[in-house]
């Protein structure tokens, strides 16, 4: 089986090709030869060894949520009214620990601020917000191409607080003293092997009022956030 010569030998070919013309200067002359030696030069040129693939850019899943071990993500739902999403990590709590085969706990927590107002104005003096559903799903991202749901949450708010929280048909109130929605303790159970990234898909269902203190001037509307998660082998 013949093998293509390597760029080295290719180079030697060319010297010795090169010395051997030097012998018959007398009958060719300098003219042919350099045409000879930079033919040859010019078909080393055309034989190039492919390097080695780097690593896709597409594997390298890009998370502050993995680098920082929580992150903030807001919403707008109406002029200076914001919906916080605030996610963190329970156990492990360092992130580079979650991989395909450990159980990956975080927490959650869903808050509102009127930023037309003080954060000390009562409620009457601040735009209402409810929230009647929290969905999550989770998919992930494997180097075969393939996706698969782990993890989904579905739940009314009213049903995992106190009975004594301030609702309504709306939903649950996020915006009063007793603070906004705390949910702790979600899991996320064993990944396929490949797994290099989880997407977080958060939809939440909100009243939002737009005159405080109105009850009439209530508008829904679903808010998606969405949370990358990095996955380390095991």
């Amino acid at each position: 089986m013949h093998t293509r010569p390597t760029g080295r030998r290719l180079r030697r070919i060319a010297a010795t090709a090169a010395l051997a013309l030097l012998g018959t200067t007398a009958l060719s002359g300098c003219t042919q030869i350099v045409d000879a030696f930079n033919n040859l030069q010019g078909k080393e040129t055309g034989i190039v060894s492919t390097p080695a693939p780097s690593p896709s850019a597409s594997l390298v899943f890009n998370s502050q949520f993995t680098y920082d071990g929580s992150v903030s993500l807001t919403s707008d739902v109406a002029d200076d009214l914001v919906v916080h999403l605030d996610v963190w990590a329970e156990d492990p709590k360092r992130t580079q620990q979650w991989t395909p085969n450990t159980d990956k706990t975080f927490g959650f927590a869903i808050n509102v601020f009127d930023n037309r107002v003080d954060d000390k104005a009562v409620l009457a003096e601040k735009r209402r917000v409810y929230i009647s559903s929290v969905k999550i799903t989770a998919q992930t991202a494997q180097t075969s191409g393939q996706t698969q749901t782990p993890y989904q949450f579905t739940a009314d708010p009213r049903t995992l607080v106190p009975t004594d929280t301030l609702r309504s048909d709306q939903g649950l109130l996020i915006n009063h003293f007793q603070g906004g929605l705390l949910i702790e303790g979600q899991t996320i159970h064993q990944l396929p092997a490949d797994t290099y990234g989880l997407t977080l898909e958060f939809a939440f269902t909100v009243a939002v009022e737009g005159t405080p203190n109105t009850d009439s001037s209530f508008q829904q509307q679903v808010i998606y956030q969405y949370l990358p998660i990095a996955i380390y082998a095991d």
